[in-house]
């Protein structure tokens, strides 16, 4: 069975914050979310706007497409 594209986006978050060494706590500073929304978003229990994944795109200096390479 697929994984549901919730988890993928949040797997792919984990990576990117983890390829930078940052804690939750240092990614929630950076996108100005909460760090249980972070966490939230990494387990895959939220849906995005495409407002926040943009958020992410910018603090991770990459474009949206590149962000969504699941």
């Amino acid at each position: 069975m697929k994984k549901d594209i919730l988890i993928k986006f949040g797997e792919r978050i984990r990576s990117l914050r983890d390829a930078k060494d940052w804690s939750q706590e240092e990614l929630a500073e950076k996108t100005g979310f909460h760090r249980t929304y972070i966490g939230m978003i990494e387990r895959g229990e939220r849906n995005l706007s495409l407002k926040n994944i943009e958020k992410f795109a910018d603090v991770f200096k990459m474009s949206v497409s590149k962000l969504l390479e699941l």
